[in-house]
């Protein structure tokens, strides 16, 4: 028996199909770690609403925690933290739709958070059950993973921040209170930075990196400040910037920076909100106007949209994302809207 949609929805599903018509938006995806689902959505490039894809939700591993996309838009990887394994996903490149590719890659205990140089060589994972970090070569005609370099010790390596020049890694030690720092060798092999680890505030949670290279800022969960750091281009050390560590509200989770390097946002786990600062040219933060926004219940991750116009919130308490237009003269958040997940959302990669 065939059914019939209502006259409502059918216009629905057009209207959301119309706007967003090749060349109209970009792609964007979503881990439900406890529903063990990818969320798959069309971002509009004027106006950063989402619109699900075809198929979305897709199924993924047992709790998957983490995402990132291949440069050449073909690959999405996902981290399963409940089973100890990376998959690799096609995308279907007329519809976005995710395709999974088995078997699954084993990696450590519990992968957390996963990060890609620029070029699409290297694939770094952090499991913070096992305490390493381990790294994989891509193949760039399938996707598929090999080991690239013997693991490495980090104590719970919970975030990473690749820099766009791929040569320095960064990771957030959750239970040392710590920032170890990495030069990636040209075999993927990871070093430490002379004087890594850096002391933080209590349970680093988030990292952010300016566009430039020049400047690093970490969310200190428990310690209620995020800290701020210029970073030696020759050697990668970190050293604080002045008036570092800052206090944005009681419990700041995460951190991004704008494409252009001038707005900085903080998210507040407790008081559901975001703190904006402007960044001077010595990476001295100053909170702008109207200063913080309101974003869904416990916001857990922020991400700037690959056009530069928009930023969004994962709230997990409130299983949805707020979408917020970026003004680029003055660093403020308008705008709001709320895209339910129907799960709770942990992480979400822009696909240009």
């Amino acid at each position: 028996m065939f059914k019939v949609l209502s006259l409502s929805l059918v216009m629905s599903v057009i209207a959301g199909l119309a706007g967003c018509s090749a060349g109209t938006s970009h792609t964007a995806y979503v881990t439900l770690t406890g529903a063990d689902e990818i969320s798959g959505y069309y971002v509009n490039n004027g106006s950063g609403r989402l619109f699900p894809i075809p198929g979305s939700p897709f199924a993924a591993g047992i709790g998957p925690s983490s995402i990132v996309a291949h440069p050449s838009k073909k690959f999405v990887y996902v981290a399963n933290s409940g089973e100890g394994t990376i998959s690799l996903f096609r995308v279907d490149k007329r519809a976005g739709a995710l395709i999974e590719v088995t078997p699954r890659t084993a990696t450590g205990i519990q992968p957390t958070v996963m990060a890609m140089d620029a070029a699409g060589q290297f694939l770094l994972v952090g499991n913070v059950g096992s305490n390493d970090i381990w790294v994989y070569r891509i193949n760039s005609g399938t996707g598929a993973l090999a080991p690239a370099a013997a693991p490495v010790p980090s104590a719970t390596p919970i975030a990473m921040n690749l820099l766009s020049t791929g040569k320095l890694l960064y990771v957030a030690n959750a239970n040392s209170a710590t920032v170890s720092g990495y030069s990636i060798g040209n075999t993927g092999s990871l070093s430490g930075i002379s004087g890594s680890p850096f002391g933080v505030g209590q349970n680093p949670s988030s990292l952010a990196g300016d566009p430039s290279g020049k400047f690093l800022y970490v969310a200190n969960l428990l310690a209620g400040t995020f800290s701020g750091f210029t970073i030696d281009s020759t050697s990668g050390a970190l050293t604080p910037i002045a008036g570092s560590p800052f206090t944005p509200g009681t419990r700041p989770i995460a951190v991004a920076v704008d494409l252009s390097g001038k707005y900085l946002y903080v998210a507040d786990l407790s008081a559901n909100n975001i703190f904006a600062y402007s960044i001077g040219s010595n990476g001295v933060p100053t909170q702008i106007s109207r200063s913080p926004f309101t974003a869904g219940t416990a916001p857990v991750f922020l991400v700037i949209d690959s056009t530069g116009k928009f930023l969004f919130a994962g709230n997990e308490s409130s299983n949805n994302i707020s979408g917020f237009v970026i003004d680029p003269k003055t660093g403020a958040l308008s705008n709001p809207v709320q895209f339910s997940t129907g799960s709770a959302p942990t992480s979400m990669v822009i696909v240009p």
